[in-house]
């Protein structure tokens, strides 16, 4: 474990320790998959009981929520949803994932600061810490050459869904490395690499099995890469070889 990571796992502790001493439930920033493995690999060290949330149920990034014993008191996320639309859509630019994220770095907020980013045909919704709504609504009015509007909406009301497309893949078994060589067209070799040095989570949990099993409905992300879900396998090739169902989020 390096440096920065040793002083995360203890910073998780010591916000598990706050939370029972004072009573009150202490909230993380936003965590990636990296950062969500380090955490889990603490929970037996932890004073207080725990629950995880991005904002709507297929979340990547997520907040930790500390819970003391005995809590009398009802609790929210401090997690707030912004919807994204262009101001005029006839003049509106295709906006990327990253042209988004770029736009509100540019003002000054740090990524822990902000949830998914997911990017739908019409519409853009983007999680981020409660505070920061009210100051991205008013500063954050163009990414690239569109002039945008935003909105505070509740997730809970709408069915956020990440895009993703449906595709089929061959495979000779469904053993991890075989489905991560099919779904990002590499070798099995390199599928192992990533594995084995750390870059690939099954199911939002970090593995370094390539021989691992893979069970229908799992998630597979591949940092830097992507995120899919292994649907099922769906008969056999002449040869003996797996036909596979899979999504790849867009």
């Amino acid at each position: 474990m390096t440096r920065e990571e040793s002083l995360l796992a203890k910073r998780f502790v010591d916000l598990s320790r706050q939370a029972q001493q004072k009573g009150i439930v202490v909230f993380s920033e936003f965590l990636n998959l990296n950062e969500l493995n380090i955490f889990r690999r603490e929970i037996s060290n932890l004073y207080s009981d725990y629950e995880l949330s991005g904002g709507y149920e297929l979340s990547e990034r997520q907040m930790i929520a500390f819970i003391p014993d005995a809590l009398c008191y009802a609790w929210n996320y401090p997690i707030s949803c912004l919807c994204i639309t262009p101001a005029n859509r006839k003049f509106a630019e295709e906006l990327s994932h990253r042209d988004i994220l770029g736009s509100i770095m540019n003002l000054g907020i740090e990524r822990s600061a902000l949830g998914d980013i997911l990017v739908d045909e019409t519409e853009i919704y983007v999680f981020c810490q409660e505070n920061l709504a009210p100051y991205l609504c008013s500063e954050l009015t163009r990414i690239r050459h569109t002039t945008v509007k935003l909105q505070s909406v509740l997730a809970k009301e709408l069915n956020i869904q990440p895009r993703k497309e449906h595709a089929e893949g061959i495979i000779t078994s469904n053993r991890l490395d075989s489905i991560i060589a099919c779904i990002c067209r590499t070798s099995r070799s390199q599928a192992n690499q990533w594995i084995k040095g750390g870059k690939v989570f099954l199911s939002n949990r970090e593995t370094r099995q390539p021989s691992v099993e893979c069970k229908p409905g799992e998630l597979i992300s591949v940092r830097s890469i992507g995120r899919f879900r292994f649907l099922d396998c769906i008969g056999e090739t002449r040869k003996g070889r797996l036909k596979m169902k899979y999504e790849k989020y867009i």
